[in-house]
């Protein structure tokens, strides 16, 4: 390890001597501006025959340094601005370009492309900055695809559970508690949520974001603990929060559709004062909708303020606010049948609670504070503090058994959560030289303290009442039959006598170094984090404490400025908050990966491809024990597999293939199995909840002129296959294969838009399933299926307007 820390700490010993070393070279630089002579910043300025890339800063600057006499191309993008192209020469002197002005987007297309943004919808060049790295994801040795907030938009989908998945290669959901989290699976195993670079992944949790306040969602394919502290092997998917842009603009947009849908979305963003000082950004989302299954209902409010004040043009500090409130009757939208999954006889609006429950309500608040300082034109320091508060009062039922005729006698429990979480980030950002070879060094420190308590008691072994059948559900239980949830004593107290409390907190130091060789078109990455971490699974445990050491490897190389290859082997360490069935706290996920792969930019940028190769090995992987329910009944406990090996192939294509014609398409095998065991049976089985194929297409175009100019039409469809669930050697769940349609009409700055889902009507798409074996205490018991099937053919139309 002394070797590997000397190995890593000679390229930044050598940077830091660099600058009174180096010999001393050219400069370009300029200022972006629009046409009211008002600074861009985060506009992307690449000199494209060099491959080196920087950005603008609040005030329109940028710099390139150390350049060789020569002339050079510079390429400009800036989002709502032409793409602009122009040359500098290098002749001995410095060139500076001054004052750039860039042409609204307006000025160069009709108002249809305009407000509908044909020409950016999909694709982005850059990572966010909460990922920390300044490198386009075209020379990033990993493979990372990105969902953007005009895609979510289009597909309108409301929240992250709502079809995102159907974007990445691979990605899939295993539908659970719908009305509060994600449960998102790739490359084998679930993967954590992050929002704006900080790991927010709780025992149940965290809270869906809303789409209202979602600017892009980065889906990381492996590990990345370089960049965001502890990542799962498999990756993980980032949300990144809008924030203010000073630009003033804004969007109202008005929902409706099946199910007694009503939502309405407000997005506000411009400046307190005109010098750009105080800048803000106001989203607030409502809504009104029932579910598919009878009773069951999401009515939600999402208000997202965020504040930036620009103390100079070096220092800035933003205050970001999040509070989302939520009011249901059932978290889930389960179906049960005595004869198997998708049982045509069970209709598809069932519902296993009942209207006379208790209604679940849930309040999630986090608030972000940041701090960003420019040291000089080559350093960037940031800094970062994050606090969750989730709060959760609700009840559940779960049956006690099933017979064959469909009968399933329930009983009723707490279902009281709570969550506070605490994060903290300090980075340190920069690029210098060693002679010829260019290093961006990134270090930093990470903190996160994760604190969960449950109340889940049983409140009732038996609702009195009749059994509800599946084939023949009656509902109209009277409220005063269900008991009363005592919360006299705050759920931490009460959680003490079970075994749901959970405390986790874990402390990062990393380093990181990009050395690019060949004029920028050879990249060699080299990382190494230390993580040391504390899991505390339920009141009295003596704590599991690792400290653990993770290098990274990364390679890429540039054949062409828009065709890139690259090499990644990586490791990654995560501490697992929670327990077995025993309350034996479970041991922290380790894993090794390997990962091969090609990038592509077509028609001058404006559409990616890429191929991804890997392998995957991850110990103490988590999996459903189906042999030991919950003491509620709803749901099961989690038990740790010996190891789980990974491989796969993933294919994805995002952007603009022709005007007008969006595409975000993807496939990935995925061939994941048990590799070590403790039981000799169950190596080579396939790890649980995965699919072995899975394609996605979704398209739109909208027709550039004619009388029907600004008409769009849009298809999609998405495909799982091969799946499994449970303990098996082979594939044992039905196939999934979900089509969707719809037709949309933009003018100046409206848009109306149309989507059926579910187009063809089919009703035995699922999204998990499990079995249970029959009560042995019970004679007239049978064995049982339990699955989450989706809503059956369905529409929602949209209207935005933009100002």
């Amino acid at each position: 390890m002394n070797k590997t820390l000397s190995f890593l700490a000679i390229p930044m010993i050598s940077s830091i001597f660099s600058v009174a070393q180096a010999q001393s070279k050219l400069k370009i630089d300029g200022i972006l501006v629009n046409e009211k002579s008002e600074p861009i910043s985060g506009a992307t300025i690449k000199l494209s025959n060099t491959g080196v890339t920087t950005s603008t800063d609040s005030e329109g600057h940028f710099t390139f340094y150390k350049l060789a006499p020569n002339t050079y191309t510079i390429e400009i993008k800036a989002f709502g601005y032409s793409k602009h192209t122009m040359t500098a020469v290098l002749n001995g002197e410095d060139s500076r370009l001054g004052q750039i002005k860039l042409s609204n987007q307006s000025e160069s297309i009709d108002e249809v492309a305009v407000y509908g943004k044909y020409y950016q919808n999909y694709k982005f060049d850059s990572i966010s900055g909460s990922l920390r790295l300044k490198t386009p994801i075209l020379e990033l040795p990993q493979n990372i695809q990105v969902v953007s907030s005009d895609l979510m938009a289009d597909q309108q989908v409301f929240d992250i559970v709502d079809g995102i998945t159907r974007n990445i290669s691979g990605a899939t959901r295993q539908g659970h508690w719908d009305n509060q989290y994600a449960n998102i699976r790739m490359r084998g195993s679930k993967i954590p949520a992050f929002r704006n670079g900080m790991n927010i992944e709780a025992s149940w949790g965290p809270t869906a974001e809303d789409v209202s306040m979602i600017e892009r969602i980065e889906f990381v394919k492996g590990p990345a603990g370089f960049m965001l502290a502890s990542g799962e092997p498999g990756g993980f998917y980032n949300v990144v929060t809008k924030k203010p842009t000073g630009h003033t603009k804004g969007s109202v947009t008005l929902n409706t559709g099946s199910f007694d849908l009503y939502r309405g979305a407000v997005d506000l963003d411009g400046r307190i004062t005109k010098s750009n000082k105080l800048i803000y950004r106001l989203n607030v989302a409502g809504q009104k909708k029932k579910f598919f299954t009878k009773y069951n209902n999401s009515d939600r409010l999402v208000i997202a303020p965020v504040l930036t004040y620009n103390i100079d043009s070096l220092t800035a500090i933003t205050a970001e606010y999040t509070f989302q409130g939520s009011s249901y009757l059932s978290n889930g939208n389960y179906t049960f049948s005595p004869k198997g999954f998708a049982d045509p006889g069970i209709a598809n609006d069932f519902f296993y609670g009942d209207p006379g429950m208790e209604p679940g309500k849930l309040r999630d608040h986090s608030a972000y504070l940041y701090f960003d300082r420019k040291l000089s034109q080559k350093w960037k320091f940031h800094a970062q503090a994050a606090y969750f508060n989730f709060d959760m009062k609700a009840t559940s039922t779960w049956l006690n058994y099933m017979t064959a005729e469909g009968n399933m006698p329930r009983y009723y429990s707490t279902a009281d959560e709570h969550g506070e979480n605490k994060f903290g980030q300090l980075s340190l950002n920069g690029e210098e030289r060693t002679g010829n070879i260019r290093h961006r060094i990134l270090a930093g420190v990470d903190y996160g303290n994760k604190k969960f308590w449950g109340d889940f008691s049983s409140l009732s072994d038996s609702i009195p009442s009749v059994p509800l059948n599946v084939y023949n559900p009656v509902y109209g239980i009277p409220e005063s039959v269900f008991p009363k949830v005592d919360r006299t004593l705050s759920i931490k107290e009460r959680a003490k006598s079970q075994a749901y409390i959970t405390s986790s907190s874990y402390t990062s130091f990393y380093v990181h170094d990009e050395m690019a060789f060949l004029e920028d078109r050879l990249k060699l990455s080299l990382g190494l984090r230390f993580t040391s971490s504390s899991v505390v699974s339920k009141t009295g445990a003596d704590p599991v404490k690792d400290k653990v050491w993770s290098p990274r490897v990364g390679l890429n190389y540039l054949v062409t400025p828009s065709t890139s290859v690259y090499a990644l082997f990586d490791q990654s360490f995560v501490p697992v908050p929670g327990a077995d069935w025993e309350g034996n706290a479970f041991r922290p996920i380790r894993g090794n990966s390997m990962e091969a792969g090609v990038k592509k930019e077509w028609a001058g940028g404006k559409w990616i491809s890429t191929l991804s190769a890997y392998q995957i090995k991850r110990k103490n992987a988590t999996a459903t024990d189906f042999d030991h329910p919950l003491p509620n009944g709803n749901g099961y406990f989690m038990m740790q597999l010996g190891e789980t090996t990974t491989k796969g192939i993933e294919f994805d294509i995002t952007g603009e293939i022709v005007k007008g014609l969006n595409v975000n398409a993807n496939y990935a095998l995925t061939d994941s199995k048990i590799s070590k065991d403790t039981k000799a049976e169950n190596i080579g089985n396939i790890t649980p909840n995965t699919a072995k194929h899975t394609a996605n297409a979704w398209v739109t175009y909208r027709l550039q002129q004619g009388p029907l100019k600004g008409v769009g039409f849009i298809g999609s469809v998405q495909g799982m296959f091969d799946r499994a669930i449970g303990i098996t050697k082979e594939s044992n769940f039905k196939n999934y294969i979900r089509t969707d349609g719809g037709i949309s009409y933009q003018r100046n700055r409206y848009n109306i838009s149309l989507m059926v889902n579910n187009l063809l009507d089919n009703r035995k798409l699922m999204t998990a399933g499990s079995t249970t074996a029959k009560n042995a205490k019970i004679e007239n018991s049978v064995m049982y299926y339990t699955y989450i099937v989706e809503a059956r053919r369905n529409f929602r139309l949209g209207i935005t307007y933009k100002f």
